[in-house]
């Protein structure tokens, strides 16, 4: 070839990152190969604009699934080689969902007799949790280790190498947190950690060399490239302008990014695959060599049945996976490839939660979007999902892969996935794998009993029995910012710390008493009504169970209003949920032991956007999916429906008002609530058959309200009766089907408001003044003419240094956001630290 030539061939090679670097300056330096690994695409992200797209992970970007695979297969043999045949016979792989499930399941092949575990956002119920971890700034929730085999992560002195996955190794904080994290529970002497790519910048490589020195072990890392990114002063707001131009400039075409295409309507054809039964989907539960030898044996007529079912004259077949199911589709595909051979040309990627911009230009790395519902009923609830660069790719035929679980009607609704695709392809096929089914945990033979006061809590011994563990004695608390820097920044969870109990200054208890006593008739009218409806729907004895420690109060009241109008003496218990972890099912079977749980009433204080109101229903299916508390015996038949005390986000069908005012419960923390802190779920305190744990702060006698609380509003019974019998009858009548208008409400907030994140939105009073007490909080939206019910609202944010915004066609009082970008300090709108409350 003439130098000339040579020329022109290189003029005519468009790297897929060309577009952003031209635009925003940044600049991706590095070894050769670098620039074939990555493009670049845009995000909406209030920490990093820019989106590095790798070319062989098979996520954004269709790829041959022997690329795809040899990928991960030879990092796989890279570290055999550094370890040894012996050790890495030893070794468990541990990857990270969703982008690295099908790379890390991949070089743990590599490894050859590795078993592999990886992360999954999926919680399940019958299996224990062996750690979990928030993902910094993520769009989504958080990720949960639920081993089948509880040992597989063991530690010890004997224990064998762990080798950590993930697509690239940027920072290092997602994984070092996660070897923190099992290194306390379960240390081991040597990890490797395992990325296609290495990008950090010189100071984080100084730290992975110091934090190997401070837990005293050996960390090795394995990359297939790496280089660094140059960002210039002000990229993230020229990014996040970029971002904004682009998609306003699209505004007026299809999600899809291919002018005038509209969904087809036609359905796919099923391609049974006769999946080995013994053989899990992939690697939620763990993966042994036992089971990858089976699959191994399966693969080729598994391939054979789907080329029978192409048309005959097709050219480009795609096989898309689905989220966190990338190893199962990918190995169907390898197969296919081998089946075809030079038939058609197979390609293959994977749908993914992840919102990115789509550009069609060629030096842009995500050229088309699709946009679907999520179709597997998600724990964090409903959400876009997409596929990107399918959409124009000239595919014949898409083969569609999915688990069992997200065999639904939203995959088959005429705006789903299945129809999406149908839209850009003569032939769409479904192929179905089944969810694996862990064994069920066995049932302990001594569940614990309830707590009780006057040893856990101030409340009489009747009044609440306590389904928790006394952590009385355990140290957990920890500075607000510093705990809000740990949760953002996936170091923790919220639920592994407690914050520093508040101590409200004379003003403020004052407040509180002058809103108790000017709304504790109205709290009672809403307590009344709460509980006739309950008493009305779901029998004469319910049992009542809040969930600690917010709905506690409300669950005493309702006892008491029973108590006092019909003579009634109910039950009344306390559990733990957490967001993104679940429900304790611990509490449940002893439930379950003790009580029909038909009769039992679940209560809480009052709804915000609807998360815990998810929270239980997902947790609820998984308990009673999972045979309920007797594994094989049958679901054991709980009721998911909530009863609050208020739902302004219109989230629940049985409430005692739908009024977003003041509770003053909501003003305090643990010294209007028993003197009992909020719930603990931390691996090391809390095994699968304890309750979640809690702590009884005795020290705060002196300031316990609990008491006059619940004396200030029965007080009030008799004296809103005659209402609370009108206002039943008119409820008991209406259509109360939740509206979600909370819901609605939050995304819209945290879009206009730029957070993109909707657990750091939080709508209504009683969340707001969480938000003031517990969090780091940025601004607070006030519903203009809301009135006295916001004076603590504004005393609280006056003493933190935090502004209040005005605003209108608000569905609530108020809205708390927390500090979305926090660092250390950033209290108050411009992120630097300000007076304490």
């Amino acid at each position: 070839m003439s130098g000339r030539a040579r020329r022109e061939e290189a003029v005519d090679v468009v790297w897929s990152g060309d577009w952003v670097a031209e635009r925003l300056g940044v600049a991706l330096e590095g070894d050769g190969e670098l620039h074939e690994l990555l493009g670049l695409a845009l995000r909406r992200n209030p920490k990093r604009a820019h989106l590095l797209v790798s070319n062989v992970l098979g996520k954004h970007v269709p790829q041959k699934p022997s690329v795809v695979y040899g990928a991960g297969y030879g990092l796989g043999e890279r570290v055999r080689a550094l370890l040894g045949a012996e050790e890495a016979r030893r070794a468990v792989v541990l990857g990270y969902a969703e982008t690295a499930t099908g790379l890390g399941h991949a070089v743990a092949d590599g490894l050859r007799d590795a078993p592999y575990l990886h992360s999954t956002r999926r919680p399940v119920a019958g299996v224990a949790q062996a750690g979990g971890f928030e993902e910094a700034h993520s769009h989504a929730t958080s990720h949960l280790l639920l081993p089948e085999d509880p040992e597989l992560l063991a530690g010890g002195a004997e224990a064998s190498t762990l080798v950590l996955v993930d697509d690239e190794f940027s920072t290092g904080n997602t994984v070092l947190n996660t070897i923190r994290a099992l290194h306390e529970t379960h240390p081991r002497e040597r990890y490797v950690i395992v990325a296609l790519v290495d990008m950090r910048s010189a100071g984080d490589r100084d730290r992975l060399t110091a934090f190997a020195a401070e837990i005293g072990a050996r960390v090795d890392l394995v990359t297939r490239s790496s280089g660094t990114v140059t960002l210039p002063e002000g990229v993230l707001e020229r990014g996040q302008t970029l971002v904004a131009d682009q998609e306003a400039e699209q505004a007026g075409r299809a999600d899809e990014a291919v002018a005038g295409v509209a969904p087809a309507p036609a359905p796919a054809t099923r391609v049974e695959l006769d999946w080995p039964a013994e053989v899990p989907d992939g690697g939620r539960h763990g993966f042994t060599p036992a089971h990858r030898a089976a699959l191994e044996a399966a693969l080729p007529g598994m391939a054979e049945r789907i080329a029978g079912a192409l048309d005959s004259d097709v050219r480009r077949v795609l096989v898309l996976g689905f989220e966190e199911l990338m190893y199962a589709p990918l190995r169907l595909g390898t197969a296919l490839e081998a089946a075809i051979g030079s038939g058609a040309e197979i390609r293959y990627s994977t749908t993914t939660r992840s919102p990115v911009l789509a550009v069609d230009d060629p030096g842009y790395a995500i050229r088309t979007r699709l946009v679907f519902p999520a179709h597997d009923d998600p724990a964090d609830g409903p959400g876009d999902r997409y596929a990107y660069n399918v959409a124009g790719a000239g595919f014949d035929v898409v083969v569609a892969v999915v688990d069992s679980t997200a065999d639904t009607p939203e995959l088959h609704a005429p705006d789903g996935l299945l129809a999406r695709l149908a839209a850009h392809t003569g032939q769409v096929l479904l192929a179905v794998v089944p969810s694996y089914a862990p064994t069920p945990l066995q049932e302990p033979a001594v569940l614990p009993e309830p707590l009780r006061g006057p040893d856990f809590s101030s409340y009489a011994p009747e009044d609440v029995g306590w389904l928790l563990q006394d952590l009385s004695d355990t140290e957990l608390e920890a500075p607000t910012e510093e705990r809000e820097e740990a949760i953002q920044s996936g170091g923790a969870h919220y639920a592994e710390s407690l914050p520093v109990e508040y101590q409200p200054s004379a003003e403020y208890q004052a407040l509180f008493a002058a809103a108790l006593d000017a709304s504790a008739a109205r709290i009672a009218r809403a307590v009344g009504t709460v509980t006739e409806t309950v008493l009305a729907e779901r029998g004469p004895r319910p049992v009542l169970v809040s969930l600690a420690r917010a709905g506690t109060p409300v669950g005493v009241l309702m006892r008491h209003w029973a108590r006092h109008r019909h003579g009634l003496d109910l039950p009344h218990y306390a559990l733990s949920i957490v967001r993104g972890r679940g429900i304790d099912a611990t509490a449940l079977r002893w439930l379950a032991a003790h009580h029909d749980p038909a009769d039992v009433v679940f209560v809480d204080g009052w709804t915000g956007k609807g998360a815990i109101t998810r929270e239980l229903a997902a947790a609820i299916e998984e308990f009673e999916a999972s045979g309920g508390p007797g594994g094989s015996a049958g679901p054991a038949g709980f009721n998911p429906e909530i009863a609050v005390l208020a739902d302004p986000g219109g989230c629940v069908r049985t409430y005692g008002t739908r009024e977003d005012f003041l509770i003053p419960s909501a003003c305090l923390n643990s010294t209007v609530s028993g003197l009992i802190s909020r719930t603990v779920l931390r691996a090391d305190l809390v095994g699968p058959d304890d309750f979640h744990g809690a702590k009884f702060y005795r020290e705060l006698a002196g300031s316990d309200v609990s008491g006059d609380f619940l004396a200030a509003v029965t007080a009030r019974f008799d004296e809103v009766a005659d209402q609370v019998d009108a206002e039943t009858k008119e409820l008991l009548a209406a259509d109360r089907a939740p509206t979600w208008e909370g819901w609605a409400a939050v995304e819209r907030i945290s879009e206009e408001y730029g957070i993109h994140d909707v657990n750091l939105v939080k709508p209504g009073v009683g969340e707001t003044t969480r938000v003031l007490l517990r969090r780091v909080p940025w601004k607070i939206l006030a519903k203009r003419g809301a009135g006295t019910d916001l004076t603590h609202i504004r005393l609280l944010a006056e003493q933190r240094g935090v502004p209040v915004e005005e605003v209108d066609d608000l569905p609530y009082s108020c809205v708390g956001l927390i500090h979305p970008r926090f660092t250390r300090g950033a209290t108050g709108a411009d992120g630097k630290a300000v007076q304490g409350a």
